[in-house]
């Protein structure tokens, strides 16, 4: 079983090398900067364990590599790229692989399905952060990470077992479980405060607006009778396996879309967060204020090519509550 994973940033990044250094035949999908230092280096891991260089294949797209029947291939790009990465591979010769959705949202899913047969999704819990080219860190211990697996729209098969197993030999702890979505939903809840983040900063409190949005978030998916699962701080496996551990001479810059402001990506992927709670809002008649202002805050920050922290709590909280 080879091990494909397209998007190699932060948390592809952290499990490319991972499973590369677990023995695991691995092939990155990467593009630019990430790509070369691949290629000539390999990709350095840094984690509570040192630094660790991990060696494997990368390649530009799609297209260069011969897909196997037995090929598991892991979406790690953000959801705004879904579509067009999802196209590649099925012009790349992609049939009935299980294709596995580790990335935030819950809109991914189905757009894979309605492509590919064996889709799969993955509730990715790893802080990981994409430092620069050719290299990635990892903020918890004792495990990279914590990931829910199962197959979509439901039900588990031996796909997500061996799925499973590949990752626990890497050090990330795997959970196979019959309703993935839950748990997906779960943590599209917690994302819906990255915007927040990414906006004031991660040294300011945003937890005020961050709380808004989410009892927001909850009270749209109870209303639209879609059920989801608590993954956030009250989870108690948090406590087993991802433990926070400061890394010398590293800093964690924040959640992923703090992270696509501070480097400058051109797209974040609010859309596919909050968006998604202002869409099953509109679909169910429910209101979403606050989710609303901040996915339309997301498209004025990349309008105005302003990056993370550009705002202050108080001109936040006024434009929220304009």
């Amino acid at each position: 079983m080879r091990i494909i994973v397209y998007g190699v940033g932060a948390i592809g990044g952290v499990v490319a090398a991972a499973l590369a250094l677990a023995g695991r035949e691995v092939v990155g999908i990467a593009r630019g900067g990430m790509l070369d230092a691949i290629r000539k280096d390999g990709l350095s891991l840094r984690s509570s364990r040192g630094t660790e260089q991990a060696q494997f294949d990368c390649v530009a797209s799609p297209a260069e590599i011969d897909f196997r029947p037995d090929d598991i291939i892991m979406l790690t790009m953000k959801g705004q790229d879904t579509g067009a990465a999802l196209h590649a591979l099925r012009n790349a010769g992609v049939r009935e692989q299980a294709i596995f959705c580790c990335q935030n949202g819950v809109a991914n899913e189905r757009q894979a399905l309605r492509l590919f047969p064996n889709v799969h999704g993955v509730t990715v819990m790893m802080p990981a952060t994409y430092l620069d080219p050719g290299r990635v860190a990892i903020f918890v211990e004792p495990k990279f990470g914590m990931f829910d697996i199962g197959r979509f729209p439901g039900g588990m098969d031996d796909a997500d077992r061996a799925f499973a197993e590949a990752l626990e030999a890497a050090n990330v702890a795997a959970f196979p479980m019959e309703d993935v979505m839950a748990s997906k939903y779960g943590k599209l809840i917690m994302n819906l405060g990255n915007i927040v983040q990414a906006a004031v900063g991660v040294d300011v409190d945003g937890s005020s607006i961050s709380k808004r949005a989410r009892a927001e978030g909850e009270a749209a998916l109870k209303g639209a009778g879609i059920p989801f699962l608590d993954v956030g701080a009250d989870d108690p496996r948090r406590d087993e396996f991802m433990r926070s551990v400061k890394l010398e001479g590293e800093t964690y810059v924040g959640g992923s879309t703090t992270q696509s402001l501070t480097r400058g990506s051109g797209s974040v992927e609010t859309d596919y967060l909050n968006g998604e709670i202002s869409l099953i809002g509109r679909l169910n008649g429910i209101p979403t204020p606050v989710n609303d202002r901040l996915t339309t805050l997301s498209a004025e920050l990349l309008g105005g090519g302003k990056g993370a922290g550009s705002m202050t709590l108080e001109e936040l909280t006024a434009y929220v509550d304009a």
